[in-house]
């Protein structure tokens, strides 16, 4: 059963039920309402504080732009790209083009024009919803793109350049459509990075998408009247894995625009929320207000918040415990995946072992999991090798990439590059990344991209990049920078010229040191971690 009849479904079961929910608390404070006065103002969906969907009204817009796309000259198995920040429209988008039999395309909002240009191209886009945000962005590269990728606006007060979505899609028929699809046709390409930095697009199956509703509801046991907070990006799979688990049973989901510690409290409490997926800086920041004052849960009704889980990252143990202090009776879980595996749940703790917390756990629902040495035969238990998987949700292949394809599938096994042992109950932990990524606050960083970079500085001969251990985003990116001789450079130097990456690839920490290569000409990294965080950063077992 491909994911878009699960919609269809629902829309037909539960067509009045209200299944997504849009908050954002930015704008409304910004026009000074409060929450009560908020609940008070009859036209707040108009004014874009709040907008929601049934599931009739939710599959009416995938069917209406699945239409547009048709009409546009969409054929099966063309790629089209989602370039959105977390809004009501993201998912109904999402679900037009797998209605329309194509490959749904997410970006990641945080590309550069020429990161989304590369993209665009490595994925064959041949069409591309994108929203204000990105406009001056999109401005310029669109002479570059528009021979070969139509362009629509989402939004108000659209550039010249793009078609309008809304007034388009808006147009267009509401009912279903006869196309076909079946579990074994290619659904989503999702971007990730090697160990070269530029990404990868990673290709998934209708299959992939459906078994990850079931893993995500196995492991979760969503039903119906569950309330899903969603707050990280919907083009990242562990957000979007996370919600098909509500998807599967008609559950309902907030779709949250912002992470302060305050607007998740009270969304959570207005809305009755039960289920909470948080990174683990979220959930510092949470504790760290109501240890400051600034939160009093005395004020707030949290009495349906039932689920606190974690993933994309290392979650110190300290972190879980403190967790535990103020919020006694939540479960807490922790999920394991990368986007390779379709997200979250090839791996997870399982809500009944909270004492193991500092393992990643075990194979998940419909999961099987190795760690192998350097041939791919198991070592004992105990031993460090690579964790790899195998299951429905493997990816289909790198696009266009069969050589990477061919070196990260192997016999239907899934190279994670991430080593791991085993402890004397079978539990899996994290012992350190075979690949050179540095996860801070659950985005990855590859400093391959970072070193091209600040090398292009004229005072820099050497450049190396290190992740260094964070209390709060788990990790921090450090560049070890050799000067020129005869030269001298100062740190605001690099961080001036460091304003021209993005903000989450920007350096945290900058050293002036040599740089040390072996002699093959690689970089020492090791030498690197010894001198500055005791050794490679270890996953297991954080104790901060």
């Amino acid at each position: 059963m491909p994911i878009t009849e699960i919609l269809a479904r629902n829309a037909e079961l539960y067509g009045d039920k209200k299944c997504l929910t849009e908050i954002n608390p930015e704008l409304e404070e910004r026009h000074a309402l409060t929450w009560k006065d908020y609940a008070l103002v009859e036209s707040a969906c108009d004014m874009r504080y709040q907008k929601e969907l049934t599931w009739r009204s939710f599959d009416d817009k995938a069917n209406q732009f699945a239409r547009l796309l048709l009409e546009r000259g969409c054929k099966r198995g063309d790629k089209i790209g989602i370039l959105l920040m977390n809004c009501i429209e993201w998912l109904p988008i999402y679900f037009g083009v797998l209605k329309a039999g194509a490959i749904v395309v997410p970006l990641n909002f945080r590309y550069s024009s020429d990161e989304i240009k590369y993209a665009l191209g490595l994925a064959d886009v041949s069409m591309l919803v994108f929203g204000s945000e990105f406009i001056d962005r999109m401005r310029a590269i669109k002479d570059e793109i528009s021979a070969v990728c139509t362009l629509f606006y989402a939004g108000e007060d659209g550039p010249d350049f793009a078609e309008s979505y809304d007034t388009l899609a808006d147009a267009c028929a509401k009912h279903a459509l006869d196309i076909k699809c079946s579990d074994e046709d290619d659904a989503a390409i999702y971007f990730s990075s090697g160990t070269t930095g530029l990404p990868k697009a990673i290709l998934h199956s209708h299959k992939s998408l459906v078994m990850s509703c079931m893993v995500e509801q196995n492991h979760h046991g969503q039903t119906i009247d569950d309330i899903f907070l969603c707050i990280p990006p919907l083009y990242h799979t562990g957000a979007k894995m996370h919600w098909f688990g509500s998807l599967l049973v008609g559950g309902s989901a907030i779709l949250l625009r912002g992470v302060r510690p305050k607007w998740i409290i009270e969304t959570i409490a207005n809305e009755r929320v039960t289920i909470v997926w948080l990174l683990v800086p979220w959930a510092q920041d949470i504790l760290d207000a109501i240890e400051r004052g600034e939160i009093n849960l005395a004020d707030y009704d949290l009495s349906a918040w039932r689920l606190m889980h974690i993933g994309a990252q290392p979650v110190p143990p300290s972190l879980i415990r403190r967790w535990k202090q103020y919020f006694p009776h939540h479960e807490y879980d922790t999920n394991y995946g990368l986007s390779e595996s379709t997200g979250p749940g090839a791996v997870h703790l399982g809500v009944e072992n909270i004492n193991k917390v500092g393992a990643i756990g075990k194979a998940g629902y419909g999961w099987q999991a190795k760690i192998v040495d350097e041939c791919g035969t198991p070592v004992k238990q105990g031993d460090v090798g690579e964790l790899i998987l195998f299951g429905d949700c493997v990816m289909r292949c790198y696009y266009k990439d069969p050589e990477a394809t061919a070196a990260t599938i192997k016999d239907g096994w899934l190279y994670t590059g991430d080593m791991a042992c085993e402890d004397d109950d079978g539990f899996i932990l994290l012992v350190d990344r075979k690949k050179d990524v540095i996860i801070t606050g659950g985005e990855n960083i590859y400093p391959v991209q970072i070193e091209a970079f600040l090398r292009g500085y004229d005072r820099v001969k050497d450049a190396a990049v290190i992740g260094l251990a964070d209390y709060r985003l788990g990790e921090i990116a450090a560049a070890v920078i050799e000067i020129k001789a005869g030269m001298e450079c100062s740190e605001e130097e690099i961080r001036q010229f460091c304003m021209q990456l993005p903000r989450y690839k920007r350096p945290h920490k900058i050293i002036f040191d040599s740089v040390p290569r072996n002699a093959t000409g690689k970089i020492e990294k090791p030498k690197l971690r010894e001198k500055y965080c005791g050794g490679s950063i270890v996953k297991k077992q954080i104790e901060i």
